[in-house]
Order: C-alpha cells, then structure tokens, then sequence
C-alpha cells in the first residue's frame, strides 16, 4: 500500500512552528510542478482531489474536506481523481468512475467510505461494490454494465496519466491549478491542507 505516512511530517510540522497565519511557501508547505497539466476547465481555479477509498487518511480528511467544498465559490471547479496504484486500487477507482458516469456517486460517496472504514467490507471486485451499491439504490445490471464499458475504462486511463503528470507517490493528494501539489504531510494537517488550498486558489485566481 502506497499511504503517506503523515505522523513524522505532521510532528515535524509542529516542531518547526507552522501555524495557521503562516503563509504557505513552496518547497514546504506545496510544491510547485515542472511542467504544468492543463485543467479541465479552462477560466476556472481547478481543485484536485486524488483519493482512494481504501485509505484511511482520505476517510479521515472526508470530514474536514467536505464542508470545505460546498462552499467553493463558483469560479473554483473541484475534481476527484481515484488513484489507480494496481490490485483493489483499481477496482476502487473503476467503481469510483462508474458511479461518476451514471451521475450517482454523490448520493453513495460516503457510504462507500464507510462502508469500507466502519463495516470492514473490502469491496475487492466489481460484483462486491455492485452488490453494496445496490443496497443504497443503485441499479445492479447497470452499474456493471457501465463498469465495464469502454467509456469507464477510457476515464481510467485518463487518471492514471494525469496521477503521472502530478507525480503522485501516496494519497491523499491535492493539486491546485495543475501547478501545485500538497498533502497533509507537507501542509500540517487537515485544516492546514485546505488554508494551503486557500492561499493557491487566491494565487491562481489573481493569475487567471
């Protein structure tokens, strides 16, 4: 598995002092790509959010994220991008971009998380999750047949580029713009990660 391991980062974050009012500076707190990777809406600040329901930090980080993206102002376009890292990764990220495509996954996104995290179910497979899903209403023959469509497996290929292009080696991961990549290692913590989301989406925005 392929997790951060955040508790060395985060007491080494407390150590040297990073608080809440510090300024994010690159090569800390973000790092700032090479080569940048176009957004998916151009004129819009792009937020990415790449994942897998597996991970523990990204169940966790769920609590602190989500109220954080419904308040997103409109000009601000928020991504999931599953990480696709091989095995059940990508059975999880498959499913991910099933539900996407059928327009459902917002309806089941946190009872995945939980069913994983607080019920211990693996959903290894596509008949498991299929099984799970429908249970919260979701049609059976139809997820499987869009997890297996040629569409679904086009999206995949899409994320595994663009979890390249970011340079991802764990998650949970946030890249702002294309341009800038950070994590709760390097941020300090939840909260921490979304103040360092802040300051590059007012970056990115005085930019645009």
């Amino acid at each position: 598995m392929r997790n951060l391991i955040l508790g060395a980062a985060l007491a080494i974050s407390s150590l040297f002092g990073i608080t809440a009012h510090a300024e994010p500076v690159a090569g800390q707190q973000y790092v700032e790509l090479k080569s940048p990777v176009p957004v998916s809406k151009p004129g819009k600040v792009e937020v990415v959010e790449l994942f897998w329901y597996g991970c523990p930090h990204c169940y966790q980080f769920e609590a602190t994220l989500n109220p954080w993206v419904e308040k997103l102002p409109d000009d601000v376009n928020f991504v999931r991008v599953p990480a696709l890292f091989g095995g059940i990764w990508n059975v999880h990220g498959q499913a991910f971009i099933t539900l996407e495509m059928m327009k459902v996954e917002h309806k089941v996104h946190d009872a995945v998380f939980n069913a994983i995290h607080q019920e211990k179910k693996k959903l290894a497979s596509a008949e498991e999750f299929a099984d799970f899903v429908a249970t919260q209403g979701v049609d059976r023959d139809a997820f499987l047949k869009t997890f297996n469509s040629f569409a679904v497996k086009g999206q995949m290929e899409k994320a595994k580029k663009l979890a390249m292009a970011y340079q991802i080696t764990g998650v949970p991961v946030m890249i702002v713009g294309g341009k800038y990549r950070f994590d709760l290692g390097s941020a300090g913590g939840p909260q921490q990660t979304l103040e360092v989301a802040d300051h590059l989406i007012a970056k990115e925005r005085a930019a645009l």
